[in-house]
């Protein structure tokens, strides 16, 4: 069974997934379970509470995601150069270390034990301020050394006395050009030179224009500077690889103190992701009890608008192990159990709880039979799944369990669902667990009036309004209201006195007072189906075609003649000049009827059957003979 599911607490966890910064604490969220060791459990709990004043009091901390940080380290660790964007992402972590020790410290004029974690984020200074000095907008900057910087310099002036020397060709030889200004072609200073003017520039062809009427040269006083800048960007990029290098090996000496602070990050955004959620629920920190009670008042349930959400009082302990909550359709008590589990289990995961108080102890399983669990894939219906989950909840339940059953004993014939809700309850009973259930049986209202550590509660319903007001009181059995909410939406008097009868007999139709007078249902108007009668349909179609009948047979437009009227479907025979045919009596029409080319009793089979079977035919009619009549496929 998934009973944070069926609680929703994984509805919860998705909120407070959100909350977090670091995948690590995402993971961890997702795949957290309640503590089971109190003085753990004690200890979740200031954190939160830590956590929250601090947020309140110095605003959210400056956590980021640092994913990608552990991958890096791996890098560095295994001797590859990391690239700029890589020691650039390490220099965040080291901004991020740094803001966050001085939110802490800022945290320690509060006394907030939280605001010592401080002490254990280092944030390698030299690491970060060497990074910082060398690396800039995802590159290695040009003052990261002495001969880089040199090198750049002296690329800059090489490029510009490429740039001089084609601009002098351009200013000797203008005749020669197509244009006033040097380009830059395949990575080379060119100038435009006319094709016919080739021979007149010394230097090297690189493109031509579209046309071809433009060559791009370049000349041979540019080329000398081309191969000279050429040996500068290899000397650059030499120096700019033993930066990398040597900051790789930087980061990669400080492993150890950056998993340390990695796994502090992830820590603290762990325990500020409680902070942020209790703020964002409005919770509080519940206290937690040894003497096997839950008492939480003004509770509600954390997906709930808290604006139209009524309070939940409610207590369970030593005495009282079970409770039994009744009531009518929509009057919350799915929604009241589940909000005394799920405060519960929010609490026993270090959580806040969604209470103006709460006093907890702690259960080593909540279990739970919510829904009508019906599958079709496995063949198993709302009775029978519900069963299944019950007795997987007997199995594990405990005197340390936490137990909700919804709708106990339903889907099934109502007097063998109550026996076997009943024989439910005797089962929690000793297991010393503490249970809620819901059910609308009268009869196990009754059992948990006598049974011991058993209690009724009631949600109340307001009658003149007909709604819910989702106020669960403690002490009290509830009943349906279902004959007075169906006799206040207008079912008529006669079926209400069926229905108490089959229900409560005579008594309770005569005790019964009913809000209005007699009111027979009225029938609302509908519509009705047009019904074609075959047999008609069938007669009509038989006498619009007859044998002997000359028809017109589309879309061919071919004259034939009827060999047999029209079938139930509409289907007739027609026999053409070359062969006979099916066809929907839809797609021919009347020519010319029999009764115009034929006499009265004039014999068809002359234009129908061959002469064999006509001869055939005729000893058939006067005497026993073993000769067959032979029809060909188009007949």
């Amino acid at each position: 069974m998934n009973t944070e599911r069926q609680i929703e607490f994984n509805e919860v966890k998705r909120i407070w997934m959100d909350l977090a910064m670091t995948e690590d604490t995402k993971e961890k969220i997702k795949s957290l379970s309640f503590y089971l060791n109190e003085r753990e459990l004690r200890r979740q709990l200031r954190d939160t509470t830590d956590s929250r004043n601090l947020i309140e009091n110095l605003g959210t901390p400056p956590l980021q995601n640092i994913t990608e940080i552990k991958e890096i380290l791996m890098i560095s660790e295994k001797g590859e150069c990391l690239t700029p964007y890589q020691l650039e992402r390490v220099e965040n972590v080291l901004i991020v270390v740094k803001r966050l020790k001085d939110y802490l410290n800022r945290g320690k004029m509060f006394q907030n034990p939280l605001a010592y974690y401080e002490e254990n984020l280092n944030m390698m200074e030299d690491l970060m301020e060497e990074i910082g000095r060398q690396i800039r907008n995802g590159a290695v900057d040009d003052h990261a050394s002495k001969e880089l910087e040199q090198i750049r310099n002296q690329m800059i002036k090489c490029e510009e006395q490429m740039k001089e020397k084609a601009e002098q060709v351009i200013r000797v030889q203008k005749e020669s050009m197509t244009d006033h200004y040097c380009t830059l072609r395949n990575g080379r200073i060119c100038v435009p030179v006319k094709r016919e003017c080739k021979m007149k520039i010394s230097g090297s062809v690189i493109d031509q224009s579209s046309t071809g009427n433009t060559l791009f040269m370049e000349p041979s006083g540019v080329a000398k500077y081309y191969e000279e800048l050429q040996l500068l960007k290899i000397s650059e990029e030499n120096e700019i690889y033993r930066i990398l290098y040597t900051l790789t090996a930087m980061v990669a000496a400080s492993r150890s103190a950056m998993d340390e602070n990695i796994a502090m990050i992830e820590k603290l955004d762990f325990i500020f992701s409680k902070g942020k959620l209790s703020l964002d629920l409005d919770a509080v920190e519940p206290a937690i009890n040894q003497e096997d009670r839950v008492v939480l008042e003004d509770a509600r349930h954390p997906l709930m608008d808290r604006e139209i959400n009524v309070p939940l009082q409610f207590e369970i302990g030593r005495d009282i192990r079970g409770i039994v909550i009744t009531g009518p359709n929509t009057g919350g008590k799915t929604v009241a159990i589940k909000t005394a589990m799920l405060n519960c289990m929010m609490a026993q995961c270090g959580l806040h709880v969604t209470c103006r108080k709460a006093d907890i102890c702690m259960h080593n399983s909540y279990l739970c039979d919510i829904g009508d669990g019906q599958n079709m894939a496995e063949n198993l219906s709302t009775f029978s799944a519900h069963i299944t989950n019950v007795l997987e909840v007997l199995k594990e339940v405990n005197q340390e369990s936490f137990v909700i059953m919804d709708e106990l004993g339903s889907g099934t014939d109502p007097a063998e669902g109550m026996g076997i809700a009943i024989a439910i309850l005797e089962e929690l009973k000793k297991s010393g667990a503490h249970f809620l259930v819901t059910t609308h049986y009268p009869e196990i209202k009754e059992y948990a009036d006598k049974a011991q550590g058993i209690i009724n509660a009631r949600m109340t319903f307001d009658k003149e309004t007909l709604r819910p007001t989702y106020q669960l009181v403690i002490g009290e059995a509830g009943e349906s209201c279902a004959f007075y909410i169906a006799d206040r939406l207008g079912m008529p008097n006669e079926m209400l006195r069926t229905a108490m009868k089959a229900a409560y007999g005579e008594k309770a139709v005569r005790e019964y007072h009913f809000q209005k007078a007699d009111n027979p249902m009225e029938k609302k108007k509908v519509g009705r189906i047009a019904r074609t009668k075959k047999e008609k349909y069938k007669i009509e179609l038989s006498k619009k075609y007859k044998r002997g009948d000359s028809v017109m047979v589309y879309p061919d437009k071919k004259i034939g003649i009827v060999c047999e009227p029209a079938n139930e479907k509409g289907v007739l025979r027609v026999q053409l000049p070359d062969k006979k045919i099916w066809i929907n009596h839809k797609r021919v029409k009347l020519h010319i009827a029999a009764e115009e080319l034929y006499p009265k009793d004039y014999d068809f089979s002359i234009l129908f059957e061959t002469v064999q079977n006509r001869k055939i035919r005729h000893n058939m009619e006067r005497k026993y003979t073993e000769e067959i009549l032979r029809y060909e496929e188009n007949d």
